[in-house]
């Protein structure tokens, strides 16, 4: 047997089709098991799994439609048995790529932005479950194949390297970390759609860092991000104690992950370094309430603590559904949402646990 995962939304969601991808092995231990993904980041940390036999890597959004059509023609050429859109992924495009790669068994989730034409570019759906993660969404993928749940536990999977492990704590000796409590802060989010609109606002950032340096000098704050925080982590610098704060100089998500392991907390909103933190089992791991946060894509297999928005309020899918659009609301009104959340309930979460 021949499969193909297409997990081509966020890298956050690819990393949480992994425990299916081990589900797949452990059903079809000599089945081919590829997987096609649209971020090179999402390739990065799929790297090295040792349950997938090939990761296929194209950036349909910014290549142009000619080069995209062959290269989803060129994988055609592999002669897929089945190809399996992984929650979430609503967007018609995702199936349109299923359709032009042609395995005769196309399974997918059915989203509120389903048509007529979805149903002609998949033959298998099934129905989500917003009560439900998506990695137990993505379960029920199994029985279509002649397949069941197999492992006794599951959690998000990035194999590091023994060198990545190294270059990690080769980084904390040299910048004088070793042995001190680190907090690690992701001030980003998504840049598609509106989702950059998700973030807590900068300043409340900026406020926090100076008062654990002020507070908390104990504590480093190690900032993460790729070049699309640059200009962020230049202002947050700008402000905090050079000696108490820095930027986690990392080349891939995959240093990240290594680095984000070793630190004592992890703040963030939902994005892909939440999910990291939860695949390496970062202590104290603390989530700030989002819109875009639900029970779908909470961190798996990873205790943490929810700072709870207050504009938000439990109203969660009225915000943002799986229907391929934006967040709902205007840019001022999901910026005063995300402003609601006070510096204060951080910095006392926070303190409580390191």
């Amino acid at each position: 047997m021949k499969i193909l995962v297409i997990a081509m939304a966020g890298i956050g969601d690819a990393l949480l089709a992994t425990p299916l991808i081990h589900e797949l092995r452990a059903n079809f231990p000599g089945a081919t098991i590829d997987a096609l993904v649209l971020w090179a980041g999402s390739k990065d940390l799929l790297e090295k799994n040792p349950h997938l036999n090939r990761v296929h890597q194209k950036n349909l959004i910014s290549c142009g439609r000619f080069e995209g059509l062959r290269f989803l023609w060129l994988l055609r050429r592999n002669r897929y048995d089945v190809s399996i859109n992984t929650h979430p992924q609503p967007r018609i495009h995702y199936r349109i790529a299923a359709r032009i790669v042609g395995a005769p068994l196309r399974i997918s989730h059915e989203y509120e932005c389903f048509f007529w034409l979805d149903r002609k570019l998949v033959n298998k759906v099934l129905p989500q479950d917003y009560s439900r993660h998506s990695i137990e969404n993505n379960f029920e993928v199994l029985p279509l194949l002649g397949g069941k749940v197999k492992l006794p536990s599951h959690e998000i999977e990035i194999f590091l390297t023994p060198d990545e492990e190294k270059w990690a704590d080769e980084f904390l000796a040299k910048n004088k970390l070793a042995r001190q409590k680190i907090l690690g802060v992701h001030v980003g989010s998504g840049g598609t759609k509106n989702l950059s609109l998700k973030r807590w606002p900068l300043k409340n950032h900026a406020g926090l860092i100076r008062r654990f340096n002020k507070e908390r000098p104990d504590i480093r704050v190690l900032l993460f991000g790729g070049p699309e925080e640059a200009k962020d982590h230049q202002i947050v610098l700008a402000q905090a104690n050079p000696d108490l704060t820095m930027k986690a100089m990392t080349q891939n998500l995959r240093q990240t992950a290594a680095l984000i392991k070793r630190c004592s907390a992890f703040l963030s909103v939902d994005t892909a370094l939440m999910h990291i933190a939860a695949a390496m089992k970062t202590p104290n791991q603390i989530d700030l309430e989002a819109p875009t946060l639900n029970t779908t894509n909470l961190p798996y297999g990873n205790p943490y603590t929810l700072i709870r928005n207050p504009v938000i309020a439990g109203r969660n899918l009225d915000y943002y559904r799986y229907d391929g659009g934006d967040i709902k609301g205007t840019r001022e009104e999901l910026l005063a949402c995300m402003a609601s959340i006070r510096v204060e309930d951080v910095f006392q979460a926070v303190t409580k646990l390191i």
